[in-house]
């Protein structure tokens, strides 16, 4: 059943008809010792005057003797035959030929075993006999063939529930603004059973979530942990997994120890910026709740001295107070506290504030100069808390300006316990698993990767006596992969949570037989120590090499074919060579073939390992070049007048289309690790918060500045505009009527004319099926009046799988933005998710209808990661898309969309070692740039 324990006094025995002799006997001590304390108060009243004992005497006393006990879990909780979340009628199952990494430090991986369990519980781990198997009827048998088995991710940072999927008014609880210091308030108090992130974060193998309240205050209150699964009774609470005894209002059994309590705190920018405040102000409100909370704590410990010295006259209740309760056990060490923090100044606050009330942290979140001041955290009361990371997402605001993709490898090596969490909605928690992969990528150890989503969050949140961790007694949260679980796009074959299986008929795809290993990493160790030595902001400049530079042991070259694709060059196998001079290449093939391009020349010689070379990549989709952090204006380009919302200052009248190329902001560092990453190129567009956007350029991310030869490669590729529903703007359907006066109308700009004589592509961002529905038809119309076919490209597409036919027969190009769907708002909610829950992507159904398909990104950080995105397209396809076609993702087909005139012998090239610019293994040591006449060494 899906309910939470309740005590009855007169009932103990028929609601709870499993406790075995231990536990009876420790009840027994515990109400004997109630009873013993109320004698022992009665004796110290002895020779005293004569009091009464109040009729709450046994109760507060109770409460007096449970008042330090510890949270944890019954002495013989794992002698527990049946889970408590079991629901009856769930087969037992037994999965065989498994690969089980068990997410014990002692013995992670146990090869070729088998893992069998029933009543929600892990029975058996190792090689079940069949004497074992014949115990159990109905069985439910898997062989896994090999496949890798987990314990369920769990992500120790969520807004799960409160802050729901399609994102609506009515459901948004993630935040109260009713003042800074809320320890009162409880996440489940807003959990939407009806998020439609549920189910898909299930799909990418998330099993537990500790929902959150959000970071708008310095407390903001009180989580809850959950696991994800849908339950019967359909309710917010039949979802919790051990909460506090007393969250449903009942008595509770005074023999049972407490449970962990959750509580979310929050310092630096948020809370500054929600009320106005500076930091000095956030502290004083922390310290000011904790005094009040010291202050209640104090009293209670001397009402139990009196208490238990039998002095009652006068004494009264014990003292208590709803609101300041949960920061009081905060301070008895009973609440696992999670504290978003960034910066050193943050880090250090709150650090002294631990010492100065003394209670424990569970782990700073966020976190991002952790790595920078690991000392500062082990001078926390109690013990070091954990860190809780993002993989790559930072510089988003000034405190995450220094956050670095080493931080989980340099805390480990500090001994720090390193968790990775997604923060949902931020990251999608669907894809918690990648932050993993990503941190092993760069240098944090494999098997601390893996237990960064499974056995550590789980410890940090008190539940690892149940969950995160494959072992005999253990819930039966556990994923089956199609891939080793640190490998790119690593997909769940089946998920089970409590033992129920989630992925009713699971979509699959083949991969490679070497995805199945743990990846080899690249070595980053140069550049981890000078995250460290710059304070973390190593110089990311490249370094220009000799006019001639030999790249040897090439094992493949891809190349843009000139005519919107990308080819595999023959003759260029294992122990190749490419030659080049002045960022052109001379020659590639053996290196016999090769060897009259070196003769008497002074050449740089670079072994490339059996690297690869591949065309530049190109960003779209952020304001990359125009932005560099996103929560500080003073660094951005700003936003453009719109037409439609407001008037346009005259004396930009008959120039309102704006051009990105006169915001571009060169050598940010978000551009220059794009480039470090084999982005090459970027095409931005104005920021708008309207329906005309402006005019797009192409820029170099490696260049220094505007005036730099080959920084500006199209000063004009694209004019933009976006439209969608708003609460501040016009109706979608004027939106679309504006748009069609614009291209039809006579007084059109220069530029609309240009997109209404087909001569630059109209790019539109739209996400919904239906507005994308009239925008063909409006690509219609103006044929049909003009006889022209004007370009037009949808950008972000959410939902433009659901024309997939009607986009290819009106020749509409399609940029998915983001590349990995998810429902954030309602023009959304239709996606299509792609394994394990749909068999076809956003990308093989528009390709397969022959859209010219293009990747996007939303936020200007993730550029550097766009060869993993189309790698990940291509790796969920099932065959279907192709190393050239994955390239292509990233870079012709995007100049096609964008306006872009196909090249061959111009456009830059990426160096990778170690494999190709699609693998995990490959890192990108080079940039061949042939416009700027030069090779750039990483």
């Amino acid at each position: 059943m899906d309910k939470l324990p309740k005590y009855t006094p007169r009932e103990v025995n028929r609601q709870r008809p499993r406790r075995s002799k231990l536990t009876l006997a420790l009840t027994l001590c515990s109400i004997s010792a109630a009873a013993f304390l109320v004698s022992l108060s009665q004796l110290a009243s002895f020779g005293k005057q004569s009091v009464q004992l109040p009729f709450h005497a046994e109760q507060a006393l109770q409460k007096c003797q449970m008042l330090h006990a510890k949270p944890g879990p019954l002495p013989n909780f794992h002698t527990r035959t049946e889970s408590d979340r079991f629901v009856k009628g769930t087969r037992a199952t037994l999965i065989r030929n498994t690969s089980i990494w068990t997410g014990d430090e002692e013995q992670y991986e146990i090869l070729q075993g088998d893992i069998l369990f029933d009543k929600g519980i892990i029975k058996f781990l190792g090689h079940a006999s069949q004497d074992l198997i014949s115990n159990f009827k109905d069985l439910v048998t898997l062989d896994a063939g090999g496949s890798w088995v987990t314990p369920g991710i769990v992500d120790l940072h969520s807004h799960l529930g409160v802050d729901s999927a399609p994102a609506l008014n009515g459901a948004s609880d993630t935040n109260s603004l009713h003042g800074p210091v809320l320890p009162w308030l409880r996440s489940l108090d807003g959990l939407n059973t009806h998020d439609d992130a549920y189910r898909l974060s299930i799909s990418g193998g998330v099993t537990t979530a500790n929902v959150l309240p959000g970071s708008a205050n310095a407390i903001g209150g009180q989580a809850f942990v959950i696991k994800l699964r849908p339950t019967t009774e359909r309710s917010p609470s039949s979802m919790l997994l051990e909460p506090p005894y007393t969250i449903n209002g009942t008595h509770v059994d005074p023999t049972l120890p407490p449970r962990w309590r959750q509580m979310k705190h929050a310092c630096g920018e948020n809370p500054s910026r929600v009320y106005g405040n500076t930091r000095m102000d956030t502290f004083w409100a922390f310290r000011q709740a904790y005094d009040t909370a010291r202050q209640l704590k104090e009293q209670q410990d001397a009402y139990c001295t009196r208490a238990l010295e039998g002095e009652w006259e006068g004494l009264g209740e014990f003292p208590d107070n709803l609101q300041w309760e949960a920061l009081v056990d905060v301070l008895r060490g009973r609440v696992k506290v999670h504290t978003h923090c960034y910066e050193a100044v943050d880090l250090d606050d709150f650090v002294r504030l631990t010492n100065e009330f003394q209670f424990p942290v569970a782990a700073f979140h966020h976190a991002h100069e952790t790595y920078l001041v690991p000392g500062t955290l082990k001078q926390a009361y109690g013990h070091t808390p954990a860190a809780a990371l993002f993989a790559t997402n930072a510089r988003y605001k000034r405190e995450a300006y220094r956050g670095s993709e080493f931080a989980p490898r340099v805390l480990a090596e500090n001994g720090i316990d390193v968790v990775m969490k997604s923060d949902h909605p931020v990251l999608n928690s669907r894809f918690l698993l990648y932050e993993a992969q990503q941190a092993h990528m760069y240098g944090l150890q494999a098997n601390l990767a893996l237990a960064a989503v499974t056995s550590t969050p789980a410890r940090i949140m008190g539940q690892d006596h149940r969950i995160g961790s494959v072992r005999e007694g253990y819930d039966a949260d556990l994923v089956m992969w199609d891939s080793h679980p640190l490998a790119l796009g690593a997909t769940p074959q089946q998920v089970w949570i409590d033992g129920i299986p989630q992925l009713s008929e699971p979509a699959v795809s083949t991969k490679p037989e070497s995805f199945q290993h743990v990846p080899r990493t690249p070595n980053f160790d140069l550049e981890a120590a000078a995250a460290i030595k710059y304070d973390g902001l190593p110089p990311l400049t490249p370094k220009k090499v000799k006019d001639l530079v030999v790249f040897a042991n090439v094992s493949s070259v891809f190349v843009a074919d000139g005519v919107g694709g990308v080819m595999s060059v023959a003759g260029v196998g294992e122990g190749g060579v490419v030659i080049v001079k002045e960022g052109q290449v001379l020659c590639w093939g053996a290196a016999t073939a090769c060897s009259n391009h070196v003769a008497d020349e002074d050449v740089e010689w670079v072994d490339l390992e059996g690297g690869s070379i591949s065309p530049g990549l190109i960003s779209y989709g952020s304001p990359l070049g125009l932005e560099e952090i996103q929560g500080e204006k003073s660094t951005h380009d700003g936003t453009v007048f719109d037409p439609l919302t407001g008037s346009i200052p005259s004396i930009l009248a008959g120039s309102e289309l704006i051009k990105a190329a006169d915001g571009l902001q060169f050598s940010g560092r978000d551009t220059l690790l794009a480039y470090r990453a084999g982005v090459t190129m970027g095409i931005t567009a104005p920021s708008s918060n309207g329906l005309i956007v402006g005019l797009s350029t192409m820029f170099s991310t490696g260049a220094a500045h505007r005036l730099e030869g080959g920084a500006v490669i199209q000063d004009v590729a694209a004019l933009h505009v976006q439209i969608g529903h708003s609460n501040i703007g016009p109706s979608v359907s004027t939106q679309i009527a504006a748009l069609r006066n614009i291209l039809l109308g006579e007084e059109s700009s220069n530029m609309f004319s240009e997109v209404a004589k087909g001569k630059i592509p109209l790019v539109v961002q739209v996400q919904n099926a239906d507005i994308i529905a009239s925008l063909i038809q409006l690509k219609n119309e103006v044929k049909a009046q003009t006889s022209t076919d004007i370009q037009l490209t949808i950008a972000g597409a959410a939902e433009g799988h659901l024309l997939a036919k009607e986009l290819g027969e009106a020749g509409v190009g399609v940029i998915l933005t983001p590349s990995r769907p998810f429902p954030n708002v309602w023009e959304s909610k239709r996606i299509l998710p792609g394994p394990p829950l749909t068999k076809e992507s956003s990308f093989t159904t528009l390709l397969a209808h022959g859209v010219t398909v293009g990747i996007g990104i939303v936020e200007q950080w993730s550029a550097r990661s766009t060869r993993f995105d189309i790698a990940w397209a291509a790796l969920e396809s099932d065959g279907k898309i192709s190393k050239e076609q994955a390239l292509a993702l990233g870079s012709v087909n995007l100049e096609k969309l964008l306006g872009i005139p196909p090249s061959r012998s111009s456009g830059d090239l990426v160096v990778t070692r170690g494999g190709t610019l699609l693998d995990f293994e490959a890192k990108v040591i080079g940039i061949i740039a042939p416009r700027r006449g030069f090779v750039d060494l990483i």
